[in-house]
């Protein structure tokens, strides 16, 4: 009998590279402060809530966002939040989301909201 010498584990492959944005594409970002005026659960969707926003322009804006295992939609009524404002449109669950909400995932698997320190009135500019 011949014995087999079992053929070595490659190693891991390295982690990418981070893609790095520079200052002018971050200029490109507009971030603002909003406030909900309405919010519901997205049918079908058990992590999307679909949010009303008045974010100093018009009180209607539309923003989906995954936050629903995190926060109840009456909870998020009357709240300042933090924004993407000049986010391309794009539908979700049928919907079409003007914006995207600023939010951090905590250690322990919920959702953080991004929102001023002191208030602020809708369409605040943050740099």
């Amino acid at each position: 009998m011949t014995e087999q010498t079992a053929e070595p584990t490659p190693a891991p492959a390295p982690p990418p590279e981070p893609v790095h944005a520079t200052y002018e594409d971050f200029k490109k970002v507009r971030l603002i402060t909003a406030r909900v005026v309405a919010a519901e659960a997205v049918e079908g969707a058990d992590k999307l809530l679909r949010l009303t926003l008045d974010d100093g322009k018009r009180q209607d804006r539309t923003v989906v966002s995954g936050i629903r295992k995190s926060f109840a939609p009456e909870d998020m009524v009357g709240r300042t939040i933090c924004i993407v404002d000049n986010l391309k449109p794009r539908k979700i669950f049928n919907i079409m989301s003007e914006g995207m909400i600023l939010a951090a995932n905590h250690p322990d698997g919920s959702i953080v909201l991004m929102a001023p320190s002191a208030e602020l009135p809708p369409g605040a500019e943050i740099s």
